[in-house]
C-alpha cells in the first residue's frame, strides 16, 4: 500500500489533498456523495488517480471515497452458471457428436478479476468453449459415453489453473448432453442387439450343457439303486395327480419295448 502511495507523485497528492479540503469544505453536503454501501454478496474495487488503492477489494458495508479522484468498481462474488452451447465435436475416432455442458464458476480475487482481464465472464465463457472441444476431440465415443465425470473433472482442473490469475474458481463442470447422428444411432443400437442375441446363446448352451451333467449323474445315481428309481417315479405320479388327476403314466422299461420289438419282426 506504501509503495502504490508513493507512485501517486507530487500532483497526485496535491489533486488529493483538494479533493479532501473540497469534501470538508462542503460537509456534512458532500457526505453522501462520498459513502457508498457495498453488498454482502460483493466487493469494490477502489481506483485512485487510476491506481488500484489497496491489494484488496473493499467491502462489505460502507466505504468512503473522495469525489474527483477515486472511482470504483463492484465485483458479483456469487456463483455464476456459464452455460456451453451444443459444440460440434469430432471425437477421436472419427465420429461427429455435439456436445453441450455447464460450467459453475465463482470470483475469489476481485482484484485480479478487475485488472487482469477485460471481461473475466466472456474469457470463461470462450475459454471453457475451446477446453471443451480440446479435450473431447483425444476421446474415442465409447470413453465419452462411458467417463462423463472423469472427462468434467479433467475439464474442470483445466480450466481452473488457466483462470486462477484471473480471479477464478472453477467450482464444479457437468456435461449434459452427448448428441450423435441418427444413422450411428441405429448402427449402435444393431451392434448391441447382435451382442445381447450372442450372450443368450452362450448362456442358453451353456444351460443345455450342465442340464446334460446333471442328468448323466442322476441316470448314473438311479442305476445303482432300482429302489431309488421306483421312488421318482412315485414323485412322478404324485406331482401329476395334484395337476391332472385323469392323467396316469406307466413307465415301461427300454429293453422289454427292445424284446417286444424283435417278437414282431420275428414273427
Amino acid at each position: 500500500v506504501a509503495d502504490r502511495r508513493e507512485g501517486l507523485g507530487i500532483c497526485g497528492w496535491i489533486l488529493v489533498s483538494l479533493s479532501f479540503l473540497f469534501v470538508l469544505i462542503t460537509f456534512p453536503i458532500s457526505i453522501w456523495t462520498c459513502i457508498k454501501v457495498v453488498k454482502e454478496y460483493e466487493r469494490a474495487v477502489v481506483f485512485r488517480l487510476g491506481r488500484i488503492l489497496s491489494k484488496k477489494a473493499k467491502g462489505p458495508g460502507l466505504i468512503l471515497i473522495l469525489p474527483c479522484t477515486d472511482i470504483f468498481i463492484k465485483v458479483d462474488l456469487r456463483t455464476v452458471t456459464c452455460k456451453i452451447p451444443p459444440q460440434e465435436i469430432l471425437t477421436k475416432d472419427a465420429v461427429t457428436t455435439q456436445v453441450d455442458g455447464v460450467v459453475y464458476y465463482r470470483i475469489h480475487s476481485a482484484v485480479s478479476a478487475v485488472a487482469n482481464v477485460t471481461d473475466v465472464h466472456s474469457a470463461t465463457f470462450l475459454l471453457a468453449q475451446t477446453t471443451l472441444r480440446n479435450v473431447l476431440g483425444t476421446k474415442s465415443l465409447a470413453q465419452l459415453l462411458a467417463g462423463r465425470e472423469e472427462i468434467a473433472h479433467n475439464i474442470q482442473t483445466i480450466l481452473d489453473s488457466a483462470t486462477d490469475h484471473w480471479g477464478i474458481k472453477v467450482a464444479r463442470v457437468e456435461i449434459k448432453d452427448v448428441r450423435i447422428p441418427v444413422a450411428m444411432q441405429r448402427a449402435m443400437a444393431a451392434e448391441a442387439e447382435a451382442a445381447r442375441e450372442a450372450r443368450a446363446k452362450v448362456v442358453a448352451a451353456e444351460g443345455e450343457r450342465n442340464a446334460s451333467k446333471a442328468l448323466k449323474q442322476a441316470s448314473m445315481v438311479l442305476t445303482e439303486s432300482p429302489a431309488g428309481l421306483q421312488l421318482r417315479y412315485l414323485q412322478t405320479l404324485t406331482t401329476l395327480a395334484a395337476e391332472n388327476n385323469s392323467t396316469i403314466v406307466f413307465p415301461l422299461p427300454i429293453n422289454m419295448l427292445e424284446a417286444l420289438g424283435q417278437k414282431n419282426r420275428g414273427g
